[in-house]
């Protein structure tokens, strides 16, 4: 599994695709920080706080980690090499595994350049270090089972499709609907005790939850849940190649 791993974080080392999407990400970021006007836009709060990289980043992320995912198992099935590649000493959970540490590392890769801000935002203070640690840490630690869970949905959709295009559309529209939609549509307010159910189905409460600063173990487990769920799904998808 290892040797499998570092084949693909090398690929996305070796194409574009991994540069493309850690600098589109610190872009995007950045402008929406420091640079465009709004309510994320740090200067412009005038307190020292990074909620805005926090509530930019999951959506950025919707189209991002697609991006990273799409080919992981579409261009193996579209070239033929993935019956290759299960024919080699490997379960299918070896496989799944292999290229899900790998895009969730590439991510990581992107995500750590933005400590940069934390250090900028800490400095900036009045006084110096004026910043809520807690909250800022958790959102952190929030935004890598965001990740997680992302690129798990990614490899489940590039694991039903050989089309890449394909792949990166179904990954971003599932993760929109777990991330977004159940929260909007318990936001309505029609559901009655039912709302509270649909809005802790999805992403966004226990993600904002654990920007709070409080690691629940609540959320915690929701993420490990979720994210294994659709590897596990991967996981069949693959099984059912040799049925």
């Amino acid at each position: 599994m290892k040797s499998l791993f570092v084949k693909e974080l090398r690929s996305f080392l070796s194409s574009l695709i991994g540069y493309v999407v850690m600098a589109v990400f610190l872009l995007m970021t950045g402008l929406f920080l420091w640079v465009f006007p709004g309510e994320t836009n740090i200067l412009d709060m005038g307190f020292a706080s990074l909620d805005g990289l926090f509530f930019i980043t999951p959506w950025v992320f919707i189209f991002l980690i697609p991006a990273i995912t799409m080919r992981s198992f579409a261009e193996e099935k579209r070239t033929g090499t993935i019956e290759l590649l299960l024919t080699k000493p490997l379960s299918e959970w070896n496989i799944v595994m292999a290229k899900y540490l790998a895009g969730l590392a590439l991510v990581a890769v992107a995500l750590i350049p933005t400590l940069v801000y934390y250090i900028t935002v800490y400095r900036l203070g009045s006084p110096v270090g004026n910043i809520d640690s807690g909250a800022t840490w958790g959102s952190f630690l929030g935004l890598f089972f965001l990740a997680s869970a992302y690129v798990s949905i990614g490899l489940f959709c590039s694991s039903i499709t050989d089309n890449q295009i394909v792949a990166f559309l179904l990954a971003a529209l599932l993760i929109f609907i777990i991330y977004s939609g159940f929260q909007s549509l318990a936001s309505f307010d029609i559901l009655g005790s039912l709302d509270t159910v649909f809005s802790s189905i999805g992403m966004q409460s226990h993600f904002n939850s654990l920007g709070r600063g409080v690691v629940d173990s609540r959320d915690v487990i929701y993420f490990v849940i979720l994210t294994a769920l659709f590897l596990m799904l991967t996981r069949l998808v693959l099984l059912s190649r040799k049925w």
